[in-house]
């Protein structure tokens, strides 16, 4: 059985790049395209749907006021990552980025595909060895589970990525590689950290400490910051 989506932007190039990558994903049937959420709106409330990927700037009606009318998994695509925070408590299955990059919207497509089998009562075989990225470092390819980074610190064009038991330096922006990262384990706490939530010892004030690493929590990500992780 095919899961059925639909797609909600007001941006045609947008949507266009979307259906271009489910051209790779026979398995989901786009039933519907929307322009503004009001359409969607009506259509959802008439039509089996199950999962919406949803622009939040939108005509008419937010893509956050849609969320809160409908009973359907939504998956955030909006050029704002300023809202994340307020996705949170809306239960969202994702929060995408624009551009989307094909490597993160693959991502998205395994979790609601997880989360449906799920629900359909398949069983997931799934490994923490899977879950894991890879930088060039010291002339090639690193494999580092997600599971040991504790943060990534940005360096201009570079990036340190921090372990228990070492450091990996590499050519690539911060930006570029929390599209790698799972919403749900990661937080960008300042412009130039980003750390694993679940490695946080302790919070001091405008300063998380992880291990003996006492990181600052930039002025404006500390509302969204102390929001996350208090409610995780």
């Amino acid at each position: 059985m095919k899961i059925k989506c639909v797609l909600v932007d007001d941006e045609p190039l947008a949507v266009k790049v979307l259906q271009n990558y489910f051209i790779n994903f026979p398995e989901f049937e786009i039933v519907g395209v929307f322009y503004n959420s009001l359409e969607a709106l009506d259509y959802i409330k008439n039509n089996p749907v199950d999962v919406a990927f949803l622009d939040i700037n939108m005509p008419v009606m937010s893509g956050f006021d849609l969320i809160k009318l409908i009973d359907t998994r939504v998956i955030i695509t909006t050029a704002f990552r300023e809202f994340a925070a307020e996705s949170y408590d809306l239960d969202v299955v994702d929060y995408l980025v624009k551009p989307i990059p094909l490597s993160r919207f693959i991502k998205s497509i395994g979790k609601i595909t997880a989360e449906l089998d799920v629900k359909n009562g398949i069983k997931q075989e799934t490994s923490k060895t899977d879950h894991h990225i890879f930088i060039k470092s010291d002339k090639k390819m690193i494999k580092i589970l997600m599971e040991e980074i504790l943060f990534i610190e940005g360096m201009k064009e570079y990036i340190k990525v921090v372990t228990a038991d070492k450091s990996y330096i590499t050519l690539k922006s911060l930006a570029s590689l929390s599209e790698e990262l799972p919403i749900d384990k990661f937080i960008r706490i300042h412009k130039s950290f980003i750390i694993a939530i679940d490695k946080i010892k302790s919070i001091e004030g405008n300063r998380i400490q992880i291990l003996t690493h006492k990181l600052p929590i930039g002025r404006n990500y500390g509302k969204e910051v102390k929001n996350k992780i208090l409610n995780t």
